[in-house]
């Protein structure tokens, strides 16, 4: 399974991103997909999830509200709509693909991409 995060860059407090993951390589109906993300001198830590078929998500509570995680099947793709975003929100933003949409931790995610940067100005 290969992975190719898009979609991150700088924007102000307040504002919105839309972060994309385009999937290839695998038969994706059998995994969850979800994003990470890690900022410097932290683990990375779930930020939402994912499953193709059916389409459960879930999500951590910082990003509960803000942030809406969805697919597309005929693409291959998963996205991540970020609104309100604040300065905390600045990190590594990973894409993966692993065993469960429930609020996965890294270990339940054997696929990653590369990672795209997302900084939010105060």
């Amino acid at each position: 399974v290969q992975l190719q995060a898009s979609g991150g860059g700088l924007v102000q407090a307040g504002g919105s991103l839309r972060l994309s993951c385009a999937a290839s390589g695998g038969t994706f109906s059998s995994y969850a997909m979800g994003w990470f993300r890690q900022a410097p001198g932290k683990e990375r830590e779930f930020v939402a999830a994912i499953s193709w078929i059916g389409g459960t998500t879930s999500y951590a509570d910082s990003a509960k509200g803000r942030f809406t995680i969805s697919r597309d099947s005929a693409k291959n793709t998963v996205y991540l709509q970020m609104s309100t975003l604040k300065p905390e929100d600045s990190a590594v933003y990973y894409c993966g693909a692993g065993y469960t949409s429930r609020r996965p931790t890294v270990r339940d995610f054997p696929y990653w991409g590369q990672g795209t940067q997302v900084t939010v100005s105060s």
